[in-house]
């Protein structure tokens, strides 16, 4: 998928097969909220914003790790899903039931995490929105924006792999796991209210 051109991976997204979909376009959105601000933070550098370069520097760092991490993710939440089409395909039975136990616990797995990077993005927004440079103070928004796509369409992607799993503390567990996510959107959510009021006219 990393080599993947744009315009190829959006008509294999249009396409009707099972994977890339929603859990990888989720993904994409962590790397892209990751990339813009790290863009944001490298705008804020040099002797203007010397106060700040130890949390610029470490912003750049993460965001970049985040941006790497996400994308891994797109395509881990890709072979994820086609190993719960294949076992669905299997003949009815015990060994069919299991695999897809298995298959969905392990499709479930990309997006918790996608939803752990996004709100990291999130928190991160929030401590470089104060000390930014002013003039790209919108690809701040832009990258709260993109978290929160990436926090709710994973949350979706969690939950629709709940329902088939009957391990219960399981489910509990990636029950847990998306649990803030409201939070973390109220957060975004309140990241770009400060954006619009800054940039109003």
């Amino acid at each position: 998928m990393r080599d993947t051109k744009i315009v190829d991976f959006l008509a294999e997204l249009a396409a009707r097969v099972p994977a890339p979909g929603g859990g990888a376009t989720a993904a994409l959105h962590a790397a892209q909220a990751a990339a813009l601000l790290g863009m944001v933070a490298r705008y804020t550098t040099g002797e203007r914003y010397a106060d700040h370069a130890e949390t610029v520097v470490a912003v750049i760092a993460e965001t970049d790790t985040l941006r790497a991490r996400a994308l891994r993710l797109a395509e881990e939440d890709a072979a994820a899903f086609t190993a719960v089409t294949d076992a669905y395909r299997l003949p009815k039975g015990e060994e069919r039931s299991t695999a897809i136990a298995r298959a969905l616990a392990g499709a479930a797995e990309p997006p918790a995490r996608v939803v752990e990077a996004a709100t990291r993005v999130i928190e991160l927004c929030e401590e470089l929105l104060p000390i930014c440079n002013r003039n790209v103070v919108t690809d701040v928004a832009a990258a709260a924006e993109a978290a929160r796509a990436a926090l709710t369409t994973a949350r979706v992607n969690v939950e629709v792999n709940l329902a088939g799993l009957k391990d219960q503390p399981l489910r509990e567990k990636l029950n847990h796991r998306v649990s803030g996510v409201d939070a973390a959107v109220a957060k975004a959510d309140w990241v770009t209210a400060e954006v619009r009021e800054e940039i109003k006219p």
